[in-house]
């Protein structure tokens, strides 16, 4: 009880911090709020924190551009493969193996930014859109169920389409949104995600916007290269530290 205020705190800067980040380079709240929660408290908690916070962003990414019809019809085959995977995968959040599912937020954190660090930029012919979206989906979705990320491997996939940048942001936007619901929906239907977690989930989203707010402010100001490039660099730290912990 005498460590709560501090909890509390350092869950209102994670969430500032992962506005931050979304705010300067368009994505990366799940991504941060997960990893660095996930250090302090379950999984299992830090995912539903969460809910609020990615939905309410999310939809806002998604509904912001001009063609919202033409995404949803084209990725919704990737988005219910990503919300039958989600929920199916769901169990593994909420059966309360924390070092297991500590440790597998930690390989998708590295996993995710090795990836962006390092590899080149994929393209994907659009001959192979049909089959691999779901495909896609699916394992995106069977990842967020165990771990509450979101970007593997849907956010490479999605940049290797080719995308015009407006197209991009809302298709990472509905990708995300959809991913934030299966999720609330799989923790629900396995009597894990208290109502009451809500409200907390909701206050969770105050820091977050007054993050994004200064992200955006930032953005004219700083590199967005060079600010990915140390925030991929933490992320893998972070992963690292959490894929070994149950070994330390």
């Amino acid at each position: 009880m005498d460590n709560q205020p501090l909890l509390i705190a350092a869950i209102a800067a994670t969430f500032v911090v992962a506005g931050l980040v979304k705010g300067v380079t368009g994505m990366g709240l799940p991504t941060v709020a997960m990893g660095v929660l996930g250090a302090l408290i379950s999984p299992l908690a830090a995912a539903s924190l969460l809910i609020v916070p990615s939905f309410v962003t999310n939809v806002w990414q998604l509904v912001a551009g001009p063609r919202v019809g033409a995404v949803l019809k084209r990725f919704w085959p990737m988005m219910l493969a990503i919300l039958l995977g989600t929920v199916a995968s769901s169990s593994l959040l909420t059966e309360g193996n924390t070092a297991v599912t500590t440790g597998a937020l930690g390989a998708a954190l590295i996993v995710y930014a090795c990836y962006t660090l390092f590899a080149r930029q994929l393209r994907v012919p659009a001959r192979l859109e049909p089959w691999l979206s779901p495909a896609i989906g699916l394992v995106t979705g069977l990842i967020t169920g165990g771990t509450g990320v979101f970007v593997i491997p849907a956010v490479p996939y999605l940049q290797s389409l080719g995308l015009e940048k407006d197209e991009l942001v809302q298709s990472l936007g509905l990708s995300f949104t959809v991913s934030t619901v299966a999720l609330a929906a799989g923790l629900a239907l396995r009597g894990a995600y208290d109502p009451g977690n809500l409200w907390l989930s909701a206050l969770a989203l105050v820091p977050a916007l007054i993050g994004m707010w200064a992200g955006q402010i930032a953005r004219d100001r700083i590199s967005p290269p060079a600010f990915r490039r140390w925030f991929l660099v933490a992320l893998l730290v972070l992963g690292t530290e959490m894929l070994l912990r149950p070994l330390l």
